[in-house]
């Protein structure tokens, strides 16, 4: 006797039917185990790589074929392979109960009543898998749900890991994942790079079970596939597209009948309107469109909306900091803190988050409370962004920035340059030149500088001081209170503070912006279970009267009942 797994890739709205006698037979099984990995390809094809571990009950029949769902008729029956239990599979052929799918044979490794089994299943091509994001035409959408069982066989919870590969070339802050569909665990994905260095989505739930269909997604730049891999729909096929969730409530066999699609579907044409409005992004940064500038941002939001890289952002938080007399480089390596006590309330809620966070002290939990300070940061600067126009605002912070060089590279004396840099060091940090031109024009003869500076590098003016600063200018006798440096030596000191953040305060840049935009990236507002559930452009079709698909950025596969 058989075992069938009701399975479902890349699919929104499916419906399913048994096959005569399903009933008839007696299996019962947990999958306490699963793990996905889904590998989005640079050819805009699909690997699905499966794992399921299988324990079958005590006086159940035996599991001697498992059948998976692929997405759409567009795959590669040879490139599938399997394995049981780390021994080869030779038994793959079409499905007879799974239209499009594969049937693994266990043979002789069949599970056993009362025995545990691990079932290795790669699938190794699937194409025309990829559909526009109907947000965005620059992007395209990626949907997957993976395979799931009749309830009436199986039973208890599963540790379920999907995790999602996306295509190399596509960059930490390129992509945009989606919210999952009926998923008992967290929304956000924990984002990471694999070990071929491409971004990637991991979603896990020791909460899951192997019965219920979960649904996840993301949206990546179309660039990183060829534009013939992306499937685009005709009218008719967004229509069916849209109507196809409603069809699939109202018909219990799943089956579309055409008069009655065309009745149903003039009624639900609203409804498809209103369902796209809810289904809208969050910008993966700060996108937020208007009219008019928003005046008043501090440097360090003007450098956030500005998208400077973040190590960068941090540097500046920590300037003002210094410059308060609110902090104190101690030392650079590791980099280590003096917090003035007690925490002045005049400080910005981001600069007393940045306080806190190195008032952490276990150095590898620090990058993650930096994380938080820096989400906290960026969601409040899209609350000031509402109404206004990002385009516009970052056009006169530029300005700004461009008014702050044009005030040091004018300065006729030292003195005078001290003075400009004390007022305007974090403005200049937002020109993306930074770096060059501070070894530019800080070079160019000594540098008087603010006498904050010692606090921040301890190896100027005698090391950090804790006391206050005195003001900028001369003393009584005329000459200069402050620190000299060579130009060379301050530019350097400048420049590599930046780096020296990076190195020793987050860790890898990349994987801490990745954590950082994993929880800012855009996502779809799902605000319904089940088939009701779209995440970007693209429809699938079923292959049988026992299955309606409609979905969006993705295909369909349908299966049912055992054999």
């Amino acid at each position: 006797m058989k075992i069938k797994i009701l399975s479902t890739l890349l699919l929104l709205g499916v419906l399913f039917a048994f096959p005569a006698g399903a009933s008839a037979q007696s299996y019962s099984f947990s999958v306490p185990v699963e793990d996905v990995q889904v590998y989005w390809n640079a050819d805009g094809s699909l690997t699905i790589d499966y794992t399921f571990v299988f324990d079958n009950d005590s006086g159940a029949d035996a599991i001697d074929y498992v059948d998976v769902g692929v997405p759409n008729s567009d795959y590669d029956l040879g490139s599938v392979t399997a394995d049981v239990n780390g021994g080869m599979v030779v038994d793959i052929q079409e499905s007879p109960y799974v239209d499009p799918g594969v049937a693994i044979g266990l043979g002789s490794a069949s599970i056993r009543s009362g025995q545990r089994g691990t079932v290795h299943i790669r699938i190794g091509r699937v194409s025309r898998v990829l559909y526009p994001d109907d947000t965005d035409s620059n992007y395209a959408s990626a949907v997957f749900s993976p395979t799931w069982f009749d309830s009436s066989f199986v039973h208890g919870t599963t540790d379920l890991t999907v995790t999602y590969h996306l295509p190399p070339g596509v960059g930490p802050d390129d992509p945009r994942y989606h919210l999952p569909g009926n998923w008992p665990g967290a929304d956000e994905p924990d984002s990471f790079l694999d070990s071929e260095g491409r971004v990637a989505y991991r979603w896990r739930s020791t909460a899951a079970n192997a019965y219920t269909q979960y649904k996840f997604g993301a949206s990546f730049p179309a660039g990183a596939v060829p534009e013939s891999a992306i499937v685009h729909q005709s009218a008719i096929e967004k229509f069916f597209q849209a109507i196809g969730p409603v069809l699939e409530a109202l018909l219990p066999c799943g089956c579309i009948g055409g008069v009655f699609t065309f009745i149903v579907g003039l009624g639900i044409v609203g409804a498809w309107s209103e369902n796209k409005r809810k289904k809208q992004y969050l910008p993966p940064k700060i996108s937020i469109e208007g009219h008019g500038i928003k005046r008043g941002l501090t440097a360090v939001e003007a450098a956030l909306l500005m998208e400077q890289p973040l190590d960068k952002v941090l540097t500046m938080i920590l300037f003002g900091l210094v410059k308060k007399n609110a902090a104190t480089v101690v030392t650079r390596e590791p980099l280590k803190l003096q917090v003035a006590e007690p925490v002045s309330e005049s400080l910005y809620p981001y600069e007393k988050d940045f306080l806190k966070a190195f008032q952490v002290e276990n150095l590898a939990l620090r990058p993650r409370a930096l994380q938080e300070t820096t989400v906290n940061l960026i969601k409040s600067l899209q609350e000031k962004m509402k109404g206004f126009s990002r385009k516009e605002s970052i056009e006169y912070y530029k300005t700004i920035a461009e008014k702050a060089w044009g005030q040091v590279t004018a300065a006729g004396t030292p003195e005078v340059k001290a003075q400009a840099i004390e007022e305007n060091l974090e403005w200049t940090m937002l020109d993306n030149d930074y770096d060059n031109r501070s070894r530019d024009i800080f070079s160019r003869g000594p540098v008087y500088v603010p006498m904050w500076w010692g606090r921040y590098d301890p190896g100027v003016g005698g090391g950090a001081r804790t006391a206050s600063a005195p003001s900028i200018g001369p003393t009584r006798g005329g000459s200069i209170s402050l620190p000299r440096l060579p130009g060379a030596d301050f530019a350097a000191s400048v420049v590599g503070g930046v780096q020296s953040f990076s190195k020793n305060a987050i860790g890898d840049l990349t994987g801490f912006t990745s954590k950082v935009t994993s929880k800012t990236n855009p996502v779809p507002v799902s605000t319904s279970s089940g088939s009701n559930w779209r995440s970007g452009g693209g429809s699938g079709g079923g292959r049988s009267c026992a299955c309606a698909c409609a979905c969006a950025g993705c295909a369909c596969a349908c299966a049912g009942g055992g054999r």
